[in-house]
């Protein structure tokens, strides 16, 4: 059985409630955070009667989305008492994404499978740092056909894309108000983006990427309530509520980068001033770092290494970043009081943002009642780490695009 998934907006949250189609979707998604789970504990975890359960595996195995597991362990046992038992796990085999993070050089594009499992990544060099609409569209076409070719597939392969920029976007249209990666504001990408892709497009802010990814693959998928806050050229972050990523009215919801610390202060890249990113982001840490010095540093690493040897400015630039930056995060919890705070970063080494000092200053800062204060986790996601988010945003999306298609599929049967 086909199903007819060329649709150039992002499946909705807000569509009409349909109970068939939640109950396959919560079916499909506990089958992906589990890695793998028999129909009986599916029962169990979802409150679907054993029969509801059948019925929906029966319907995601048909069309292959999911596949069945049988273990040696459970042959050997099976040979003994009889039936083996089964368990299911996503097919990866199901669909290709590819999911890009436009930074201010390159685009990153990394290639998945439905199981979430990476079949290749690739760099595409940008000429510039800004663009118009229509050229930053081919551009990222550019680079999903180069990605493709270096790992011998066809664009036609790729069934969705995941697109991660920074800025303030409405990922439910694909409408960016504003990014640095555009020469103008109010730039329909989704849209653009429809009239070049041969597969649906899914465009979201990139810290809300990260904390699907988080959500779906990382330190977050068994969390209902959890903030993530991404650090790199900017500050970013992501909310998770009641297992839903939280966008706002505008979807230009979770700006914690650009929440004000002082209104007269320095000049951010968004125009306004006083932004918090515009003193811990890490192009404001090198930059305020680097006045004045003969050799500048080149990467935030480089300033971290060099106030752990002892270079008082460089020092001085980090200290004064993270005192606002564990203000920041302890209004975060102050406000949201979340099951779990991620603090993520391409950074594999600790990032001096997450530092135990800064840490240390959240916690005192944090308003104190009677109970543990929430879990704080930092995440070293690695280079790819914005790529991941895009490519997870697109597994979800084609996800609900499948399962919507099956009930389509279903009505016109009946």
């Amino acid at each position: 059985m086909s199903l007819n998934l060329h649709t150039k907006t992002a499946a909705s949250d807000t569509t009409p409630h349909d109970p068939r189609r939640q109950g396959r979707l919560r079916v499909l998604n506990l089958i992906r955070r589990e890695s793998q789970i028999a129909r009986i504990d599916i029962s169990r975890q979802t409150g679907l009667s054993p029969a509801t359960v059948t019925a929906v595996t029966a319907e995601l195995l048909a069309v292959g989305m999911i596949e069945p597991v049988i273990s040696a362990d459970s042959l050997l046992a099976g040979a003994k008492r009889g039936r083996p038992r089964e368990t299911l796990k996503i097919r990866g085999a199901y669909k290709r994404v590819a999911g890009l993070k436009v930074a201010t050089d390159c685009i990153t594009v990394l290639i998945s499978d439905f199981e979430g499992t990476a079949l290749g990544d690739f760099e595409h060099a940008l000429p510039a740092t800004k663009f118009s609409g229509d050229a930053l569209a081919d551009q990222i076409m550019a680079a999903v056909r180069g990605a493709c070719a270096a790992h011998g597939l066809g664009i036609n392969d790729i069934s969705g894309i995941g697109l991660g920029l920074a800025g303030q976007i409405d990922g439910s249209s694909g409408y960016v108000h504003w990014s640095s990666s555009l020469l103008e504001r109010n730039v329909d990408m989704g849209a653009i983006l429809a009239t070049k892709a041969p597969c649906p497009v899914f465009i979201e802010n990139d810290a809300n990427l990260v904390a699907k990814a988080e959500q779906l693959f990382g330190e977050g998928r068994h969390f209902d309530n959890f903030l993530v806050v991404s650090i790199e050229h900017g500050i970013g972050m992501g909310i998770v509520i009641d297992g839903k990523l939280y966008r706002g009215k505008r979807g230009c919801g979770a700006e914690f980068g650009h929440t004000k610390v002082n209104t007269d202060g320095a000049e951010c890249q968004c125009g306004q001033r006083g932004c918090l990113e515009a003193y811990a982001g890490e192009y404001a840490l090198l930059g305020h770092a680097n006045r004045g010095r003969s050799t500048p540093f080149t990467d935030i690493n480089a300033l971290s290494q060099a106030a752990a040897d002892g270079d008082a400015a460089a020092a001085q630039t980090l200290q004064h970043a993270g005192a606002l930056f564990a203000v920041g995060l302890a209004n975060l919890i102050n406000i949201f009081d979340p099951e779990l705070l991620i603090l993520a970063s391409k950074n594999t080494i600790r990032h001096p943002l997450c530092d135990q000092s800064v840490l240390d200053d959240v916690a005192r800062l944090v308003m104190h009642v009677d109970s543990p204060m929430p879990q704080i986790c930092v995440h070293g996601w690695g280079d790819l780490m914005w790529a991941k988010g895009a490519a997870a945003y697109g597994i979800e999306q084609i996800s609900q695009l499948s399962v919507h298609a099956l009930g389509k599929a279903e009505t016109k049967a009946g």
